[in-house]
Order: C-alpha cells, then structure tokens, then sequence
C-alpha cells in the first residue's frame, strides 16, 4: 500500500508537470526560435539524464552495448527528440497552444494505426469505431467547431501538430523492441538527438545567443518535458500495482494543460477544442477496451 502511495505520488507530479509544458512551449517561443529552443532544451535534458546515469551507477553500461545497439538509439534519437519536437514546436509557434497540445494527444490512436504495417497486427471493427471518434474529434478542433463548413483554420499548424503524434507513435513502436536499460536509452536517445538538432541549427539562420527568458524557457522544458519527468513517470510504473492503476492520470494532462495556457499564456478557450478533446480521449479509452 505504500509502494501504491509512492506511486501516485510520482504520478501526480508528472502529470502536473506537464501541465505546463504547453504553455513553456508557447511562452518561449516568443524569445527563440524553433531550433534554438529544441536545441538547447535537448542539450541540458541531456545532461540531467548524463547526471542521473551518474548517480545511479549506470555509465558502465554504455560500454556493454553493441554498434547496433548505438545505431538503433541514434534512429530513435532521430525521432525524438528531433524530428518529433521540431515539428510539433513548428505547430506551437503558429497554432493557438490549446490546439496544438489537444491534436498532439492523438498519438495512442496513432500507435494503433501503425501498428497494423509495422507490427502486423490486425484491428477489429471496435477499434476502428473508437479510431473515428477521435478524429472526429481532431476535425471538430481543426475547423474550430465548425465541421460542416470543411474548411480548416490552419492546415500548416493542423498538419505538423498530427505529423509529430506520428513520429511520437513510431518513436514508441521502435522503441519497444529496445531492450536497453530505460535510462541509459533515454540519454543516447536524446544526446544523438542534440547532435542532429546541432547540424541543422549549423545551415539555419536562427542560430544567435539566447536572451535570458529564452534560456530559462529552455531550461525548463529540457527539465520538465524532456528529462526529469520521464524518469519520475517511469518511478511512478515501478512502484505501482499495476500500470492502470496510474496510466489514467494521464488522461489529466490536457485538461490541466488548458487551464493553465488559459490562465499563463492568456488564450481564451475555444468550445471546439474541448469538445474535440473529449472526443479524443473517449476514442482512446474505447479503443482499450
């Protein structure tokens, strides 16, 4: 009972963290632009992760891997933090935060849908009913409720935002068969993904020395979105009972997120995108079960 407490505890904080990682993202995009602010979150997520692998005793496991071991990390790193945050912070910087953030949380139903070539799997009609649900969801946020119109607010922001939940779904699905201890992977993962996000910052013309807002941006979506988080969600998995008994907690991120882009970035809050959130999550949780 008290591993479980631990547990939700864990939880907790990592949902309320990223709570806030949207409206980071959409703050701190006003002091950098894309690249530098990927890159330098990337650099120091990379460094926290470089830290806990030195507490934690684990540096001598890098030298255990293979060159296939390494060359999977680099594809992942590839994935993300590369091309899955460059995208979806190319979609913060030109759609409102609250619907980049909801169009985002489509990526479980992603995951499904990939997993039919890349895994062979096959999906039932149900699945394929809860699939439909949540992008009516997705139409209900990129017309901005108003479906029958068919006509998009912003088909650049809508399809970059889907485009990330799409490599966040592969990023996952190779993930997966990556049996490397979870934070030595997640370290490689991002310090080949900060090698990549640095040889495009080197033929872009962003590259400048950052303001101070700009920086501590950086720093605080290295710290809560890409690095600590995830290994306190992964603490969080360990100590409970079972996965569900925190994997619904989840579910709070977007609502929370929303409240606080309302309350820090000052947007007001369309109807359509909650209405499209709850479809989104409605299509996930049927789609579980």
């Amino acid at each position: 009972m008290v591993k479980q407490k631990k547990a939700y505890f864990y939880a907790a904080a990592t949902v309320l963290l990223w709570s806030t990682v949207a409206s980071a993202f959409k703050i701190s995009l006003r002091y950098l632009d894309v690249l530098p602010l990927l890159f330098l979150a990337s650099v120091f997520s990379t460094f926290i992760l470089f830290v806990f692998l030195l507490s934690l005793k684990k540096l001598t496991l890098l030298t255990t891997l293979a060159k296939k071991d390494y060359l999977h990390s680099a594809l992942l790193g590839l994935l993300n933090p590369f091309l899955c945050y460059l995208l979806l912070l190319k979609a913060y910087s030109i759609l409102p935060a609250q619907e980049a953030l909801v169009l985002n949380f489509i990526w479980p139903i992603m995951l499904v849908l990939l997993s039919i070539p890349l895994l062979k799997q096959k999906i039932k009609l149900k699945s394929i009913f809860a699939i439909l649900i949540s992008f009516l969801g997705v139409f209900l946020i990129a017309t901005r409720g108003r479906p029958l119109a068919f006509r998009f607010t912003n088909v650049a922001g809508v399809s970059l935002a889907l485009a990330s939940s799409v490599i966040w779904a592969m990023f996952w699905i190779y993930s997966v068969k990556d049996r490397t201890d979870e934070i030595v992977k997640l370290f490689l993962n991002f310090a080949f993904g900060s090698l990549f996000i640095f040889l495009a910052l080197l033929f872009s013309s962003s590259a400048k020395i950052p303001s101070l807002n700009g920086l501590l941006g950086a720093i605080y979506i290295g710290l809560f979105e890409m690095g600590i988080t995830f290994l306190l969600w992964l603490k969080a998995l360990k100590l409970s009972k079972t996965t569900a008994h925190v994997a619904g907690l989840i579910y709070l991120v977007p609502f929370l997120s929303i409240v606080v882009i309302h309350f820090l970035v000052g947007e007001k809050i369309f109807p359509s995108t909650l209405i499209g959130l709850l479809f989104i999550i409605t299509g996930i949780i049927l789609q579980k079960f």
